[in-house]
């Protein structure tokens, strides 16, 4: 195979494995998720909020992220507030998880206003937040 096909052929691999979302837990394991758009009514998509697996006890985590022309309107928050609660309405999710920079004190506010409380766990990427039912 010629190596631009195969610089072509890994490119579009790795653009496969970014919108799967596929990441690797402690353990090296594959934890498959889904990654979902968040877009205006009109079509515009403003950000993308991503599960990233549910382990046996049925925590599930979450990841999201505002593009910068559309950060500070409220969006992260509703979108948030939005699937949070259709996941905790799920027999098997009984606790959501994020985690964010330490310096990030945005999306920090952004968990609060959505009830995530932090849970004293510190993450790679920072502070580990916990939503739970009730």
């Amino acid at each position: 195979m010629r190596k631009e096909k195969l610089d072509e052929l890994h490119s579009y691999i790795e653009e496969l494995r970014v919108k799967r979302c596929e990441l690797l837990d402690a353990r090296g394991r594959f934890l498959t998720s889904k990654r979902y758009h968040i877009e205006l009514n009109n079509g515009t998509r403003v950000g993308d909020l991503c599960f990233k697996g549910l382990d046996s006890k049925g925590v599930v985590e979450i990841g999201y992220g505002i593009l910068e022309e559309y950060q500070g309107q409220g969006y992260a928050t509703e979108a948030v507030k939005a699937v949070t609660e259709w996941a905790l309405q799920k027999n098997n999710v009984t606790a959501i998880e994020a985690e964010t920079d330490v310096d990030n004190i945005i999306s920090q506010k952004v968990l609060a206003k959505c009830g995530f409380i932090a849970n004293g766990v510190i993450g790679e990427e920072g502070p580990r937040f916990v939503l739970t039912r009730g």
